[in-house]
């Protein structure tokens, strides 16, 4: 992380939780540029030819590794897009960490865009895990548009943990996932929009195939006067299971939409969805400040259990 300012390595330790070089495969990106790359014997790391982002490659067999690409942003009024392509090799099982941190002390907005693509192999495993954080003192903006596609061969299957918690003024997240025969897809939201912040997730999941089956669920808080939007559309076309759920809690003037919905193209087609919206119960307040927390301190222990 020689490569890497301060700034830089505060930002990646806290989308991948890395204090310094990890074993294994990485890339690192910082201010629109690389910063640090390693390829494995099975995992290949490399640039696309137009410079527009990179293509990593997993062997077949791939088993008990890990793939880091952190993005750090430092610079206010920069503007980073890139394209990723994920080829996972049959019968994988590997752990891929992205996310990107966003620190602006300017008066410029600062945004990263990064789209990946997710090819997943017959029998493959795949734990992917993006996390956003936003910090610095400045008027401009900390804006997040991820776009994630993933396509799940025969008998793969893929767990997402999507985690925004802190510091992002705007971001509206696209995730689209088509599955064939016995594909599984997990997804967990985590995310938490305070002061006059913007979130949207919206997720598109096509079981194609006999056996295919979705789980998406979002927990969620809006605080102050933020606003979050959560729609999530599970379609069967064949024997299949899906369930999409979204638990949020809203506080202080904030507001949530939540749009989920199914559509069933086959007999066999099993799909549910769920939707609760609601304050912190009193009952759980007073339970913890008879414990000596007080009020405040009693809303943040529930907010946090909520979240984890």
């Amino acid at each position: 992380m020689a490569n890497l300012t301060e700034v830089q390595k505060r930002l990646i330790h806290e989308v991948a939780d890395l204090f310094g070089i990890p074993a294994g495969a990485y890339n690192f990106r910082a201010d629109g540029g690389l910063a640090g790359r390693n390829s494995t014997e099975n995992i290949d790391i490399v640039s696309k030819e137009d410079g527009s982002g990179i293509d990593i490659r997993i062997k077949p067999g791939t088993t008990r590794e890990s793939v880091y690409i952190p993005v750090a942003l430092s610079e206010s009024g920069l503007k980073d897009t890139v394209h990723n392509d994920f080829f996972i090799g049959e019968n994988s099982d590997v752990t891929i960490v992205a996310g990107c941190g966003i620190d602006n002390c300017g008066n410029r907005d600062s945004e990263h865009d990064g789209i990946h693509r997710f090819y997943v192999g017959r029998n493959a495993k795949v734990k992917y895990v993006e996390k956003h954080y936003g910090s610095g003192e400045g008027t401009g903006r900390r804006i997040l548009n991820p776009v994630t596609e993933a396509y799940l061969e025969d008998g793969s299957s893929m767990e997402m943990e999507m985690v925004q918690i802190k510091g992002v003024d705007s971001t509206d997240r696209t995730t689209i996932a088509e599955l064939k025969k016995n594909a599984r897809l997990v997804v967990r939201e985590r995310l938490m929009t305070h002061g006059e912040q913007h979130a949207i997730s919206t997720y598109k999941v096509v079981l194609q195939e006999e056996g295919g089956s979705a789980d998406i669920v979002s927990r969620s808080i809006a605080r102050d006067r933020s606003y979050q939007k959560f729609d999530a559309c599970i379609v069967g076309n064949a024997p299949c299971s899906g369930h999409t759920e979204c638990d949020s809690i809203i506080m202080d003037e904030g507001t949530i939409l939540a749009v989920p919905s199914l559509e069933a193209h086959h007999v066999d087609a099993s799909l549910l969805h769920e939707a609760a919206i609601g304050k912190i119960a009193g009952e759980q307040l007073i339970k913890l400040m008879t414990l000596g927390l007080t009020e405040q301190q009693a809303e943040e222990e529930i907010i946090n259990g909520f979240l984890a």
